[in-house]
């Protein structure tokens, strides 16, 4: 084998130094309060039967979907599960694509054209951050959640909405991963509006958690005002893949020019018929309300054990506890651990350095009994 790159060993090095080196791991029999089924649906096995069973009732029977969606891929489930997403939330239509970040690479990628502009959230995810690096769009981030910052930016650069050629692009998400914290979607869809800017919204992690399962944005009833929604079904739905909701003529741009869509093999008829078993389930289940209660619940007791500063603000099922420091952050993971509870340590890079964190995800499975455990023990290692 050839030598490995130096440059490349360097880096490696570099990431072990800060003690912020990866590894992969495997899953755990914790207590978990680290994955994002936070709807419990990865583990039904109801949805699990049911997918099942309906590929046997429709004969599709196939283990992989033989090539992209533009060849021999595009198995009859697409329809009906679009079909599916469009009533659900309200949307023109639904578009699916492999996992969220290949839907976010391939909106932004494709979407903003040379002399547009795209204005995005500080916070925003690595994906969007990618997709907006593959266009060929002026791109200009905005401090979080700041609604001012982003109107003076937009303001310094003397920009109008009267130059038809050009699109401007204002691209945020419902609730942010890392901090579990939301902008005021409201006034920002009322400003966009108001200046025929185009709004896209990732709603990863607020589908299966906001307006019955539907998502911020349709709790907030303002799925009218934007052009774009992005959901994914590899969190609360327990299932994989995402959509791109909005406009039939969105969706005949996106099949003609987003690559990842293009270019990828399509989704197995397994994967659609599960994401059709987790709707089901999600307009049925009780899993929604329990959630709902084990996000108060953990606020109060949070409030109870003298751990509020600690914490971001948050309404979400995330609820990340900043400790500064890769090293200060890991022990006290490891030692939540050691208690039998699987709280991820969120270290730098991947957050600026000093707002290193525990980031907590809450779950319909959770007890009360392991949210009170899990914070008497956090009080316990973070006083000392």
């Amino acid at each position: 084998m050839k030598q490995f790159p130096k440059k490349l060993q360097d880096k490696l090095n570099q990431r072990a130094t800060i003690n912020a080196l990866r590894k992969l791991d495997t899953q755990s029999n914790l207590v978990d309060f680290t994955s994002n089924d936070y709807l419990g649906f990865s583990k039904s096995k109801h949805i699990f039967n049911q997918a099942h069973q309906s590929l046997i009732n429709t004969n599709a029977i196939n283990n992989g979907a033989t090539g992209s969606r533009l060849l021999s891929g595009n198995h009859p489930l697409y329809g009906t599960t679009e079909r599916l997403l469009s009533e659900f939330h309200d949307s023109e239509s639904a578009l699916l694509f492999n996992s969220g970040y290949d839907a976010n690479l391939g909106l932004l990628a494709a979407i903003p054209q040379k002399g547009d502009y795209i204005f995005y959230d500080a916070y925003s995810h690595a994906s969007i951050r990618d997709g907006i690096l593959l266009s060929h769009a002026k791109a200009y981030k905005f401090e979080h959640n700041n609604l001012d910052d982003l109107q003076q930016k937009i303001k310094r650069l003397n920009l109008t909405n009267s130059n038809l050629d050009t699109a401007i692009y204002i691209v945020t998400e419902s609730v942010f991963s890392m901090d579990g914290d939301s902008p005021n979607l409201i006034k920002l869809s009322h400003f966009c509006a108001k200046n025929n800017y185009h709004l896209l919204v990732d709603e990863a992690h607020a589908i299966g958690v906001f307006g019955n399962g539907k998502g911020l944005v349709q709790e907030l009833n303002i799925q009218d005002q934007l052009f774009a929604r992005l959901i994914t079904f590899g969190k609360a739905l327990g299932a994989h893949g995402a959509a791109v909701l909005g406009s039939k003529l969105l969706k005949q741009y996106l099949i003609n020019f987003s690559r990842p869509l293009i270019y990828t093999t399509a989704l197995p008829p397994h994967s659609l018929s599960t994401i059709n078993s987790a709707y089901k389930e999600l307009k049925q289940t009780s899993a929604l309300k329990t959630l709902q209660n084990n996000i108060e619940f953990f606020k109060l007791e949070l409030k109870k054990h003298q751990l509020n500063s600690y914490f971001i603000e948050s309404n979400s099922a995330i609820h990340s506890c900043l400790i500064p420091g890769n090293n200060a952050v890991k022990a006290i993971a490891q030692k939540l651990k050691s208690k039998g509870i699987d709280v991820k340590a969120i270290l730098a890079p991947t957050v600026p350095r000093g707002q290193e964190r525990l980031r907590f995800c809450l779950h319909s499975y959770n007890s009360e009994a392991e949210i009170t455990k899990v914070l008497t023990w956090l009080a316990t290692f973070v006083e000392k």
